[in-house]
């Protein structure tokens, strides 16, 4: 996911955001889109780890009793939250996500932006253990055409997000532990929130997903992760510089997250 400008602001937040509501996550990406978009800043990568979280989509609002499966979840040590771009329900347990926030381009289209992500994540797994395909893998948790797997075992998927000019691009990448055991999580969920309330739509098959770990045959770390994307970033001729918040991104951030916070207590509580 590389442009033309060679210089730019990293967001690393590994360690923070473990430590953070996931809420968080989303309302910096909100932040960073916007501060690409309207503001001059360069090129921002924002990376970040989450403790166990159930990350639902716009279209999970729609779950018949899905305060109850949240307070079923929660109960077992889980955080569960309603992001601001996908359409339905992935995980953040062992996942490492990362989110480019760049400016938009006159004609780009959404397709174009998301082979962008593709071709890198290609980039970052250039010694992977098979081709790296984006198409919607059935059976899938949160399916979509640019789900990434190998072998048709999805491991990451990609979504995207456009606000004042800026386009964010969030790719979830399955790194360590059990891609199907991650996959059975959401299953569960889905199950306890009885779906719709006529029909059930979304068939999960635990089988289908994978982590990269799975997928290798050999531990992989978030740390790994980190060097692959320094070394992409290199060839590339890209400096990636250590940023923080400028003060304009600071407030900024409090009112994004105010919005994500109201949202989330609209649709989950009761």
């Amino acid at each position: 996911m590389i442009e033309h400008p060679t210089h730019w602001r990293w967001m690393r937040r590994e360690t923070e955001g473990k430590k953070e509501n996931p809420l968080q996550s989303f309302a910096y990406d909100d932040v960073f889109c916007q501060s690409v978009g309207i503001w001059d800043s360069p090129p921002i990568l924002h990376t970040w780890v989450h403790d166990p979280t159930i990350v639902l989509g716009t279209q999970d609002s729609k779950l018949h009793t899905i305060q109850r499966a949240k307070a079923r979840f929660e109960d077992k040590g889980y955080t569960v939250i309603v992001r601001n771009s996908g359409g339905l329900a992935s995980t953040s347990i062992q996942v490492y996500s990362m989110c480019p926030s760049l400016k938009m381009e006159k004609g780009q289209t959404i397709d174009a932006t998301y082979d962008k992500m593709w071709k890198f994540v290609e980039a970052m797994y250039d010694d992977a253990p098979g081709k790296i395909e984006a198409k919607e893998i059935v059976g899938s948790y949160c399916p979509g055409n640019y789900d990434l797997s190998i072998h048709d075992k999805k491991f990451a998927g990609i979504s995207q997000r456009r606000l004042r000019s800026g386009i964010a691009v969030q790719v979830y990448i399955a790194v360590t532990g059990s891609g199907s055991l991650r996959a059975e999580q959401i299953k569960h969920f889905y199950d306890e929130a009885e779906q719709y309330t006529d029909q059930k739509v979304m068939t999960i098959r635990p089988e289908t997903m994978a982590s990269l770990s799975d997928l290798y045959g050999k531990p992989m770390t978030v740390n790994d992760s980190i060097s692959r994307i320094e070394r992409v970033f290199e060839q590339r001729g890209i400096t990636l510089e250590n940023g923080q918040l400028t003060e304009s991104e600071r407030h900024l951030f409090n009112d994004r997250l105010e919005l994500v916070e109201k949202r989330n207590r609209k649709i989950l509580e009761p």
